[in-house]
């Protein structure tokens, strides 16, 4: 890729170099090769224009800055350098990007989750959906990252641009028609999905997470809204949206660009979740849509799997999918890992689930779903759970209470407590389960409270690991170590079995 060709396409104030040929981008000064453009851009933790003379030392051929005085400095510095000065770094690393990997985002059907809750699943399901019509794809989300038929651990939710167009284009290389991503509202509001052309945009729900970073649920919306708008693209083509969600609702006129699909329960939007059948590991209901109405079944719990299975199937609808092919889509999505997974194998007629629930409002629909399960069998619902460290403080009360008000029995342990001290998050937890009376056991030793929380239960009982759902890692002050909850549980039933 020659220079002044990679220049032409991207929105530069001042640009200066001879024929460079570049062969990749990086951003991270550390992975910079012979050839590599390097964008130095302004972050939340670092400033990239730092590291200018560290990339140009390994062999960077040409530089792009969001700081007029590295441009000014390279340009007297470093004439054999091509440099380029753009006003916002991330956007430039974006369109830079795009021009060295061909463009993928063009030649891929782009539907995109966003959400507190459901983004996982609803992903997971529309690309089994999408799947089962024999459409080779590419899944960008928290668990895994999915190119064709490969799969791969995911290190982040949504990565930076260079990462995600990259993933693309090795989809188009093996025949991707179709890509489906989480987008987070980190990823929004700092622009790594910039000018990535939305086709369908889907809505789950909203409630209070992330407010260490946005501080005011009012900007944490607003985060959310901007896959509504178009980050640097047009409005999505279609628009998927719950109803049954307040910030839904207020997502509806922001929309109106787009041609609008709402989903819901019960008489409310376009696909309908209508009269409710569940139990551990099966759920059925029967889905009503503008194109007929069908019986769904799933091999995934709980009403929120049926907001999943409902948004999910509007999108599929979207992407020209029959009534027909998206019931069979949904019927061969397998377990999503760490989304009420129950763990195996089972020891004392006592269930045992992990999921990710890390947040008040997962946490309470978490209990109810196995308070539903339970309730026939006269057994008892055990919540464990902890806090993550550095995150949004305000939500660890309401967490205990929302553990308190549901569970029968709350064992009370250490997340990730990364810089914090575990007992300090504990101790602040602990005060919303107290407020509800409901017995609880403090245990900091994770893997002591999930053999404390599956000891405690008797026949009937379901045991509920909350919090970490896949994540096979616990993050600490020291360090991160390995520790897996499904893994740890399983070791425990053995031995009672």
């Amino acid at each position: 890729m020659n220079w002044q060709t990679l220049c032409a396409d991207v929105t530069t104030i001042a640009s200066d170099g001879g024929p460079v040929e570049i062969v990749g981008v990086e951003y991270d000064s550390r992975r910079v090769g012979r050839g590599d453009v390097f964008v130095a851009m302004r972050g939340e933790v670092t400033d990239g224009n730092l590291y200018l003379d560290k990339a140009i030392a390994q062999g960077a051929a040409a530089v792009v800055t969001d700081s007029r005085e590295a441009y000014e400095r390279l340009r007297r510095g470093h004439s054999g350098i091509a440099i380029a000065l753009v006003e916002r770094g991330r956007r430039a690393l974006a369109e830079v990007s795009a021009v060295v990997t061909g463009h993928p985002e063009r030649r891929l059907a782009l539907s995109a989750v966003t959400g507190t809750n459901g983004k996982t699943t609803t992903a997971f399901l529309l690309e089994s959906m999408l799947r089962s019509v024999g459409r080779t794809c590419v899944l960008m989300g928290t668990i895994e990252t999915h190119v064709g038929s490969e799969v791969r651990v995911s290190p982040h939710t949504t990565p930076e641009s260079w990462d995600v167009l990259e993933i693309f284009a090795e989809g188009v290389r093996v025949g991707a028609t179709e890509a489906v991503m989480e987008m987070s509202s980190h990823a929004l509001e700092q622009e790594r999905v910039w000018r990535l052309p939305v086709d369908v945009a889907i809505f789950t729900n909203l409630t209070q997470d992330h407010l260490d970073y946005h501080g005011t649920m009012e900007r944490y919306f607003a985060a959310k809204a901007k896959l509504f708008e178009g980050v640097g693209a047009p409005p999505p083509r279609v628009a998927v949206i719950n109803v049954d969600d307040a910030a839904g609702r207020r997502l509806l006129p922001d929309a109106d660009r787009s041609q609008v699909v709402t989903y819901g329960l019960e008489g409310k939007g376009d696909f309908r979740g209508e009269e409710i059948r569940m139990r551990a590991g099966e759920t059925r209901f029967r889905l009503a849509t503008p194109v007929g109405v069908a019986e769904m079944a799933s091999p995934l719990t709980g009403k929120v799997n049926v907001y999943n299975l409902l948004a999910a199937s509007a999108a599929a609808c979207a992407r020209g999918l029959t009534l027909e092919q998206i019931i069979v889509g949904a019927k061969s999505t397998q377990q999503v890992a760490g989304r009420f997974e129950v763990v195996e194998p089972s020891a004392n007629d006592v269930t045992v689930v992990v999921d990710y629930a890390h947040t008040d409002d997962a946490l309470r629909n978490l209990i109810l779903l196995a308070r539903e399960l339970v309730k026939d069998r006269g057994g008892r619902v055990i919540t464990l759970f902890g806090c993550g460290g550095d995150r949004d403080r305000t939500k660890r009360m309401k967490m205990g209470r929302a553990a308190g008000e549901g569970s029968d029995l709350v064992v009370l342990t250490s997340d990730n407590p990364r810089s914090e001290e575990p007992m300090a998050i504990i101790e602040e937890a602990l005060v919303g389960v107290k407020e509800t009376g409901t017995t609880c056991i403090v245990e900091e030793d994770r893997a002591g409270a999930i053999e404390i929380a599956i000891r405690s239960a008797r026949a009937g009982d379901i045991v509920l690991l909350a919090g970490k759902g896949h994540e096979k890692v616990q993050i600490l002050k020291d360090g991160t170590v390995p520790f897996d909850d499904v893994a740890v549980a399983a070791e425990v039933l053995k031995e009672l079995a």
